[in-house]
């Protein structure tokens, strides 16, 4: 138990410096307007970065991946509820499956 509680405060300590650092160091600092609208694009860019290839392998088939993604990138840009996009691509891609 006391190995697994050290483990827990060491990542949780790893996860936590690298937030706090420039935090600390950028706190009181005014950026420029076009790097706050830069960074605050980063976190979309790097989550798509890390979807992306998982959406192409996740069925086994390119064509009914690409079908799923698109149709959870309409839902999405309907502004439909996150579970029905997830539900929908889903959905989209099991029923090009069975058509092809």
């Amino acid at each position: 138990m006391n190995e697994l509680l050290l483990i827990v405060i060491g990542m949780a300590l790893v996860t936590y410096i690298p937030r706090l650092i420039p935090l600390l160091i950028l706190g009181d600092k005014n950026m420029p307007r076009f790097l706050g609208t830069f960074l605050q694009f980063v976190p979309f860019a790097v989550l798509g970065a890390l979807i992306f290839p998982g959406i192409l392998s996740s069925t086994g088939e390119i064509s009914s991946a690409v079908a799923g993604a698109m149709a959870a990138v309409l839902l999405a840009w309907m502004r439909l509820n996150i579970m029905l996009v997830v539900l929908g691509g889903i959905g989209a891609a099991f029923i090009w499956a069975l058509i092809l």
